[in-house]
């Protein structure tokens, strides 16, 4: 199978941990739009969605799911997103998509994580995938260093040339040279750097259940 038909395949397979009466969170990327569109079959069977990012509250409101603030819901069962690396105990690197901060916020909201992803994502040590972290722009060039006595590479996002502004207003730093093999330690560490509105490290909200998009069909993952 192509990775956009395992991109399916997982979407699809996510469904059944959609709690039906309630409302689900939802996160971002490629993989989380096959999720939405599988969404959309059982749209009225749930209450609506609360999502992480501005393109999949527009992909939602769009098949008719109705999207809520996330200060309007006290606690979520269940927050589905995809990753860009997770490892063999839940912990995940992700923020390709630039919406990690809304993530992190959603997955700390929602009583499990169910990471969608196909083997690729599936690593032994998190770093290879260029770690995301937001900052405030005035914090940029100070950050950058502090990367660089970690032995990271890091610069600024860009698009079109400039620096990509996220949805929260911020831009964004990828890191290359990583190798995180604390990830609760890493995650931790860097959150309190003056500046950093949030590192892509998900490891206090790591996943509980990971179903993986492999040639022979879903593997289901738990941690």
């Amino acid at each position: 199978m192509t990775q956009d038909e395992l991109k399916a395949l997982v979407g699809q397979a996510a469904l059944k941990y959609v709690v039906p009466g309630e409302i689900v969170g939802v996160g971002t990327g490629s993989t989380v739009n096959k999720f939405i569109d599988a969404l959309a079959t059982m749209k009225d069977q749930i209450k609506g969605a609360v999502s992480s990012s501005e393109a999949s509250t527009v992909r939602l409101k769009a098949l008719g799911i109705p999207v809520f603030d996330s200060n309007e819901v006290e606690s979520l069962s269940v927050y589905i997103d995809g990753a860009d690396e997770i490892d063999h105990q839940g912990h995940m690197v992700k923020g390709g998509g630039a919406a990690l901060t809304r993530e992190k916020i959603v997955a700390a909201q929602s009583k499990q994580f169910v990471c969608i992803a196909d083997e690729s994502k599936l690593v032994n040590v998190l770093g290879s995938f260029p770690l995301p972290v937001e900052v405030i722009p005035m914090a940029t060039a100070r950050v950058m260093r502090q990367f660089a006595v970690m032995g990271g590479t890091a610069a600024v996002r860009l698009k079109d040339g400039q620096p990509l502004v996220t949805d929260n207003g911020q831009h964004i730093v990828d890191v290359k040279g990583l190798k995180i093999t604390d990830p609760v330690v890493f995650e931790n560490t860097v959150s309190q750097w003056p500046g950093v509105v949030t590192v892509g490290v998900f490891a206090l909200q790591k996943a509980q259940v990971c179903l993986l998009g492999t040639s022979t069909g879903v593997k289901t993952l738990t941690f």
